[in-house]
């Protein structure tokens, strides 16, 4: 599934990394790193700077937009596989309810039937006591 670079899946790649983040909204002097110590005393600030931090995370490279668009597909293809594994246990669910049902019924009319012999026993032999 390769697709052109003009197409908008491709340009909208790098509006969307893009964005700032909520840390680079703040001053270039903002960035402070606390260093605990385990002897009770107050950690200590150091402060850097935001661009020794985000170095080299301004763009993308082919492999990096390559490796995206494969890693998407990739997902897609495991959430279709997911689904056709889900849309098949369902299927098989529901013709296990259906035998486990037809069974119930088999067994409802068997006893109806015994019931009705029975029934026709108790009447004949009442009959026969009668006369």
């Amino acid at each position: 599934m390769l697709q052109s670079k003009d197409h908008p899946r491709w340009r909208a790649i790098p509006r969307k990394l893009f964005r700032s983040s909520p840390s680079r909204r703040h001053s270039k002097d903002d960035a402070v790193i606390v260093l605990h110590t385990n002897n009770g005393n107050f950690s200590q600030e150091l402060n850097s700077s935001p661009q020794e931090e985000n170095a080299g995370s301004d763009f993308l490279s082919k492999e990096d937009m390559a490796a995206i668009a494969i890693q998407s597909c990739f997902r897609g293809h495991l959430a279709r596989r997911a689904y056709k594994a889900l849309r098949s246990l369902v299927k098989l669910q529901a013709l296990v309810r259906g035998v486990i049902v037809r069974r119930q019924a088999r067994i409802a009319l068997d006893c109806m039937h015994a019931l009705a012999r029975l029934q026709i026993t108790v009447r004949a032999r009442q009959l026969l006591l009668n006369t």
